[in-house]
C-alpha cells in the first residue's frame, strides 16, 4: 500500500501542465542529481532529450521543451520567479548554451538536442529519456510523468506491480471503503484521519504552515488572474475572461491585497447568477494564470488547478463568512485524500485516462472537501466525491493545438459548479440509500480509461483538437 501525502496531491509549481511541464521539469532535476551522484556532471559535454507519446504529441503546446531546459538548468518550479523564465529560455536559445545543473556550461541546440518522438513507450503514455555524453562514455535514464507532477522510472513501476510498498501511516488507505472504516471505528471525521497520517511525517506546525502556503498560493493565483488582462500565449489568441468578469462583479469598493479582496467580495450581491459567475471567475482566473506559465497549485493536476481553489473560495466568501484557517485545512486535507484514492485506484493522468482523470478527479476532491466543511458525515463525503466523478465519466482530453486552454480553462468552471452541486446533493442524502459506492466509481473510471481511444487521451489527435484548427482561431 502506497503512502501518498496531501502535499503529494497538492503541489506548488509552474503551468501549464503537471504531467507535461512539472513532471518533465522534475525528471530533469532527478537526472541532474543522478549525474552528480555518479560524479560525472563535470565531464558532460552534451545532453540529449527524447520525448515520447503524449509528451511528444502535445509537448510544444504544454511547454514541455521549456520545462526540460529549465530543469536541466537547475531551476526549481516551486520557487523560480516566473518573470525569469523567459530570460533563462531566451539565453539558452540565443547562445545555444545550457548552464547544466547551474554548474557547467555545455552546448545545447534545442532543434537537435530535444527530439519529439511520436511513438509511445510501453509503460506509460508520457515517456522522457535523458542521455548525457562525455568524451568516452554516455549515461541515460528514462522517466515517466504519470500525472500530477509524479515521476517514476521503469524499475519503480515494476516494483509497484510486484511488491507491496510498505506504508508508515497509522491509517494506511488504498480505497474509500478503508477510509470510511477508519472514520467509523475511530469515530473521526475524514480530515481527522488524514491529519493523523500527516502527523506521522511532519510536525503540526509544519502541516499548518504548508497547508496555509498552499492556500495562499491558490488565493494569490486567483487574485492575479482576476487582475490580469490580455491574450494568452500559444497562438490560439484566447482572450483572458476573468478580468472582465471580475470587473463587472466586484463593484467600486477599495482593496489592496488578496485578503482584503476577499472581504470586499463578501459584500457583493450573491443571487444565484452572481454565485455562478463568481465561482466561474475564480476558476477561469487560476487556469488563465496556468496557461501563461504562472505559478499554481497542482490540484491534482495543472490542467484542473482551478476547481479546488474556486470551490474553497466559494465556501469562504459566499457560504461561510466566519470560516477560518481550520476550515481551510480541513477542506484541503479531505480533498487531498480523495485525490490519492483516485490516483491509487485509477489515474490522474489525462494521457492515460482522458480529462475525467483531471477535471473529474478535481471535482470529486472539491466536492468531498466542501461536504466535509459544511458538516457532512464521512459517508456523505464519499457520496459527494462519487456524485461528482459519476458525472464526469468518459470525459475526453482533446486540447486544441496541444495548449491547456480550449476547452481546458472552461472545463474548470464546470468542474467547480458540479462539485458544489454534488456536495449539496450529498448533504441531503441518507448514505444508506446510495446505490454506487465511491470505490465502484473509481474502478469504473479506470475501466473507462482503458477502453478510451488513445486519440482522446491528450494527443491532440481527436475531438476538438482536430475539429477546430489553429487556423480557425
Amino acid at each position: 500500500m502506497e503512502c501518498i501525502s496531501v502535499f503529494d496531491m497538492l503541489k506548488i509549481g509552474v503551468g501549464p501542465s503537471s504531467s507535461h511541464t512539472l513532471g518533465p521539469w522534475r525528471a530533469a532535476e532527478r537526472f541532474i542529481k543522478e549525474l552528480k551522484e555518479k560524479e560525472i556532471l563535470d565531464y558532460i559535454n552534451r545532453i540529449k532529450v527524447d520525448l515520447y507519446g503524449s509528451l511528444s504529441l502535445t509537448g510544444k503546446g504544454h511547454a514541455t521543451d521549456l520545462a526540460v531546459m529549465l530543469g536541466l538548468s537547475g531551476a526549481d518550479p516551486e520557487y523560480i520567479p516566473v518573470e525569469s523564465i523567459d530570460v533563462i529560455i531566451s539565453a539558452i536559445k540565443n547562445k545555444n548554451e545550457l548552464f547544466l545543473g547551474n554548474e557547467i556550461i555545455i552546448p545545447f541546440h534545442t532543434d537537435k538536442d530535444i527530439v519529439f518522438n511520436r511513438e509511445f513507450l510501453p509503460f506509460h503514455a508520457n515517456g522522457i529519456k535523458f542521455t548525457a555524453y562525455t568524451t568516452h562514455s554516455e549515461y541515460e535514464n528514462t522517466y515517466y510523468s504519470i500525472g500530477g507532477g509524479f515521476v517514476v522510472v521503469e524499475e519503480r513501476i515494476n516494483s509497484a506491480a510486484n511488491e507491496e510498498i510498505k506504508c508508515a501511516f497509522p491509517f494506511p488507505i488504498d480505497k474509500a471503503s478503508e477510509l470510511l472504516a477508519y472514520c467509523q471505528s475511530q469515530n473521526k471525521k475524514v480530515w481527522e484521519i488524514v491529519y493523523e497520517n500527516e502527523k506521522s511525517m511532519r510536525s503540526e506546525t509544519e502541516i499548518h504552515n504548508e497547508l496555509m502556503r498552499i492556500w495562499d498560493t491558490m488565493l494569490e493565483c486567483m487574485y492575479i488572474g482576476c487582475h490580469s488582462e490580455g491574450i494568452l500565449p500559444g497562438g490560439l489568441n484566447v482572450r483572458r475572461r476573468a478580468y472582465d468578469m471580475h470587473k463587472n462583479l466586484i463593484g467600486v469598493l477599495p482593496y489592496d491585497s488578496p485578503y482584503s479582496w476577499m472581504q470586499i467580495i463578501r459584500q457583493t450581491e450573491v443571487k444565484f447568477r452572481q454565485i455562478l459567475k463568481w465561482v466561474s471567475c475564480f476558476a477561469l482566473a487560476v487556469n488563465e494564470v496556468n496557461a501563461s506559465l504562472g505559478r499554481v497549485v497542482t490540484a491534482p493536476t495543472n490542467g484542473s488547478a482551478g476547481v479546488i481553489p474556486a470551490v474553497l473560495m466559494y465556501y469562504l466568501v459566499i457560504e461561510n463568512h466566519q470560516a477560518n484557517e481550520e476550515q481551510i485545512k480541513q477542506f484541503l486535507m479531505t480533498a487531498g485524500e480523495i485525490g490519492s484514492i483516485f490516483k491509487k485506484g485509477a489515474t490522474i493522468s489525462a494521457a492515460m485516462g482522458g480529462c475525467q482523470a483531471e477535471i473529474g478527479v478535481s471535482s470529486a476532491m472539491a466536492a468531498a472537501g466542501l461536504c466535509e466543511v459544511m458538516g457532512g458525515t464521512p459517508e456523505q463525503v464519499m457520496v459527494a466525491a462519487e456524485i461528482a466523478m459519476e458525472h464526469h465519466l468518459g470525459l475526453t482530453c482533446d486540447p486544441i493545438g496541444g495548449l491547456v486552454q480550449v476547452p481546458c480553462i472552461e472545463r474548470n468552471t464546470m468542474g467547480a459548479i458540479k462539485a458544489i452541486n454534488a456536495a449539496e446533493l450529498a448533504l441531503e442524502t441518507d448514505a444508506k440509500n446510495t446505490k454506487v459506492p465511491l470505490d465502484k466509481v473509481v474502478n469504473t473510471m479506470w475501466e473507462t480509461a482503458k477502453d478510451m481511444n488513445t486519440k482522446y487521451k491528450e494527443t491532440s489527435e481527436g475531438g476538438l483538437a482536430v475539429g477546430v484548427n489553429l487556423a480557425d482561431c
